[in-house]
């Protein structure tokens, strides 16, 4: 397994990354704890949980149950410096602290929380969820409205004060780094502006959806990325099990995400069977199991880039596993380019 850093912090991590959010709910704890050891054994020692997880669906009886697993895992286990753990702070939520979003006022309980969770003295990166101002992911791109948000004055007057909160965690050891998820090029310049203003950690990573079948990504982010080392760790990069092909020709299988929440979250439509079916093709066409294609396109970016896998099953597990050493072609990615001019936002 290759190796990278996030951003320009020095911490060194997988350059894959295990996601967890199914853990609790979908996938039980004890095969969730051999999911971390089958991950340490293939040399991925990057996790990402979230305080709100387990998802599919979030409930708020179960919300920190993810980070109850791995808090017990590290327990028992006694691996704790074997991992690099990055959790996040929810947004504006009404199943979270009453709705209130993030702010000064919050942030030191919930990152305390999740500690106490997690079972640990720290976190190796601490991102916030969504951005209280509003974003344009998660479909909202095809109505996105700034002028709902507040001026820039309150924003940035806001994001101070919060940095000046997440200095005190760094010093005190609480947290290593601070990245964002969901977030835009303005938010994370703002963010950056702030920390450089406040004394604060800089942003390292901004956790944001990207795969083949979504690649809001690759223009205005991807520059900010490159120019400010900042790496992209790449939600969703099996386009929610679309890029796997388990959801084609009217195919739901029991269990799976589209059995649970059926438009997929606002992805479901035939122009995402369409694209998907052209990068099954491509597979097809180069002896490639679709899922390490897709993996593997989201692993060689251009901009760094590291891809979050989950797997609800120990045969999904295996077979992503299976496939960290794949590499792409100049003819696979021709063929990916081609695809992705004829079909290029299909959700």
């Amino acid at each position: 397994m290759n190796r990278t850093t996030l951003g320009r912090t020095g911490i060194e991590v997988s350059a894959w990354c295990l996601g967890t959010m199914t853990w609790g709910n979908q996938t039980p704890e004890a095969q969730a704890h051999a999911q971390i050891d089958a991950a340490l054994d293939h040399g991925i020692d990057f996790m990402d949980t979230a305080e709100m997880y387990p998802v599919a669906p979030v409930r708020r009886e179960t919300i920190g149950d993810t980070e109850r697993v791995i808090g017990n895992w590290i327990q028992a286990s006694g691996r704790r410096g074997e991992v690099v753990i990055a959790t996040k702070h929810t947004g504006k939520s009404d199943m979270v602290r009453d709705g209130r979003p993030i702010g000064p006022d919050t942030v030191r309980a919930a990152l305390e929380g999740s500690l106490k969770r997690l079972r640990t003295d720290y976190v190796d990166l601490y991102q916030f969820h969504w951005p209280n101002r509003g974003s344009y992911m998660f479909r909202q791109n095809w109505n996105f409205d700034p002028r709902k948000q507040p001026s820039a004055s309150e924003i940035v007057d806001e994001m101070d004060a919060i940095m000046d909160v997440l200095a005190d965690l760094v010093r005190e050891g609480k947290c290593r780094a601070f990245g964002l998820s969901n977030d835009s090029a303005w938010g994370t310049m703002q963010w950056l502006a702030a920390g450089a203003r406040r004394g604060g950690p800089r942003v390292a990573a901004i956790q944001n959806e990207y795969s083949l079948l979504c690649r809001l990504y690759d223009t205005d982010m991807a520059e900010l990325a490159h120019h400010e080392d900042i790496t992209l760790l790449a939600f969703s990069p099996l386009a929610a099990g679309f890029l796997t092909g388990k959801y084609q020709d009217g195919q739901i299988p029991d269990g799976s995400r589209m059995s649970i929440n059926g438009d997929m979250g606002g992805r479901r439509s035939d122009r995402v069977f369409e694209a998907t079916q052209a990068y099954l093709d491509i597979a097809a066409r180069h002896g490639l199991d679709p899922v390490h294609l897709a993996l593997a396109w989201a692993a060689g970016r251009p901009f760094p880039t590291i891809p979050i896998f989950g797997a609800t099953t120990t045969a999904q597990r295996n077979r992503i596993l299976s496939g960290t050493g794949t590499v792409l072609s100049d003819a696979v990615l021709a063929e990916v380019s081609k695809a992705h001019r004829a079909h290029p936002m299909p959700y």
